[in-house]
């Protein structure tokens, strides 16, 4: 059934709950999906990761995995949206990843900006493209590119 079909009293019917219960623990059908990801995620990454792309690795095979939920969660667009969540998660992260580089606290929002849409977009294109590739190939066709970039911009600024 497609999402905006889906009804706060659908899920409370399969799950055997009132709708009180419901919007005790959540605003809406957006926030359930959202709390979905969050406690899943967080789970997922109680051991930190061991380096620079582990991370990118987890989350891939992670989403991988879980395709056929995510593909409908990314279709919702608007507000509550979990591709909207997924930024707000995403952005301390990144921002956080960019100071480390740049060697400052201090990140202009226009470069968040620019990394959070670049690395969220590929996402959301590999996960919805109907011949989505595993994320093991997913991460070895970006990786090489990236890093390629990163050592270009790293030896032009280095003079």
């Amino acid at each position: 059934m497609p999402f905006e079909k889906i009804t706060v009293s659908h899920i409370c019917d399969k799950c055997d709950m009132n709708r009180k219960s419901f919007y005790y623990h959540f605003r809406d059908k957006y926030d359930l999906v959202n709390w979905i990801f969050d406690t899943e995620f967080i789970t997922l990454l109680k051991s930190p990761p061991t380096d620079k792309w582990s991370f990118f690795e987890i989350t891939s095979k992670y989403f991988y995995e879980n395709r056929a939920f995510y593909r409908k969660a990314l279709q919702i667009k608007g507000q509550n949206s979990f591709s909207e969540h997924l930024r707000e998660f995403m952005y301390p992260l990144i921002q956080s990843r960019i100071a480390e580089i740049i060697g400052q606290n201090e990140v202009p929002q226009l470069c968040v900006d620019f990394m959070a849409d670049g690395l969220i977009c590929t996402t959301e294109r590999w996960l919805m493209d109907k011949n989505c590739m595993p994320p093991e190939k997913f991460l070895n066709t970006v990786k090489p590119v990236i890093e390629a970039i990163a050592a270009d911009i790293y030896h032009e600024t280095e003079c």
